[in-house]
């Protein structure tokens, strides 16, 4: 597996080999030892899957707050999507900076988002798939979300001039200059 650091110290780009034949292809696209041996030991405690049906499915910004703040591993599983993780760590020199990933069947590639992000994505193609591994389990009280059209993130999600497909919920989401951050950068960089 080739483990890539991205512009967002944290966020890390995983890219899993594949070994195929006339029948397809093979790739493990987890390893705890693999991950060990490149420094990262989080636990992950629950696996979740999403189906969007049409193009232009835009899901978050997400996150969880402590104390069930979640580092999450992501993929898709079919079709293709703009995946971005935007950093909500208080004193994090990259604080409120965004980062953006076209992940898709096709390439295979996988993000490791840490705790103290927000996340979310914009589906590609219809009928995407995303998957991902969570460090902590689903707690409704903690949930939260960002605005994902915030012109202080100016995130350039691919929509192509289209109005997203969104939850109420997430049009209703707050700006980040009115969110006050329960994460806290510890100065590491990892």
């Amino acid at each position: 597996m080739l483990i890539e650091e991205t512009t967002l110290p944290g966020v890390l780009r995983l890219t899993p080999r594949r070994f195929g034949d006339h029948r397809g292809f093979f790739a493990e696209t987890y390893n705890v030892d693999t991950m060990a041996a490149a420094g990262i030991d989080t636990v992950f405690v629950q696996d979740n899957q999403s189906l969007s049906e049409q193009a232009g499915t835009l899901r978050g910004l997400h996150f969880q707050a402590p104390p069930h703040a979640q580092a999450k591993l992501v993929r898709c599983g079919r079709g293709a999507l703009f995946d971005v993780a935007v950093d909500l760590r208080r004193g994090s020199p990259t604080y409120g900076h965004w980062l953006g990933e076209t992940l898709s069947f096709e390439n295979g590639v996988q993000l490791l988002i840490p705790a103290g992000f927000a996340h979310g994505f914009v589906t590609l193609q219809q009928e995407t798939e995303i998957i991902y591994k969570c460090s902590d389990l689903y707690a409704p009280e903690a949930e939260g979300a960002l605005k994902w059209d915030d012109p202080d993130l100016a995130i350039d999600w691919p929509l192509d001039g289209r109005a997203p497909v969104i939850s109420d919920k997430d049009a209703r989401a707050p700006a980040l200059r009115d969110f006050d951050s329960p994460f806290v950068w510890d100065g590491a960089v990892t």
